[in-house]
């Protein structure tokens, strides 16, 4: 039996239910959650943020600009420093993203495509909102800190619901479109 989320109407598949929706994602939410503090993820977190801040070098490298590299730590000639601490990394929306894809009902091709794309897209706003920290820190302490704590959390979080909402409304054509 296959269920709707979202602001569908009934269709050849029946009516929406949210219900279990919402338990299928707080599982999963909780369970991803719950593996992020295990040691083997905490290891592999850390590889990521390692990973994000090399990305991040690179592209502004690539753009003419200079950034030292120490782990997880991207340093500007000036001596300003910025760090890609556990919670950084965005892994914490991407959680939410797969959580909400895979309690939404689709099929395994279009959760595993969406899981992949979603996460790319999600990364790749966070690689962007790293390097707007970057250069942002360097000029004014007062708009990193906002930049930091409210604006750039709140657009990721935006982000996210905007690719899972793409998503789903993908997923949806594809499934009419099968049933047509």
């Amino acid at each position: 039996m296959l269920w709707y989320y979202g602001t569908l109407k009934n269709n050849a598949r029946g009516p929406i239910r949210l219900a279990p929706f919402i338990l299928i994602f707080t599982a999963y939410f909780l369970v991803g959650f719950g593996l992020l503090f295990t040691a083997p993820v905490q290891s592999a977190d850390t590889e990521l943020s390692r990973w994000l801040v090399k990305a991040s070098q690179q592209v502004i490298q690539v753009c003419g600009g200079h950034a030292v590299r120490e782990g997880a730590i991207l340093r500007a000639p000036s001596g300003f420093a910025i760090e890609m601490r556990d919670g950084c990394n965005a892994v914490n929306v991407t959680i939410l993203l797969w959580s909400a894809m895979l309690a939404f009902p689709a099929s395994f091709k279009m959760r595993a495509a969406g899981l992949a794309a979603g996460t790319v897209l999600v990364q790749a706003a966070n690689i962007i909102r790293f390097i707007s920290l970057f250069y942002l820190g360097q000029y004014s302490r007062p708009w990193f800190d906002f930049a930091h704590a409210y604006l750039w959390e709140s657009l990721l979080v935006l982000d996210t619901l905007v690719v899972f909402w793409i998503w789903v409304s993908r997923t949806q054509r594809v499934a009419a479109d099968a049933h047509a």
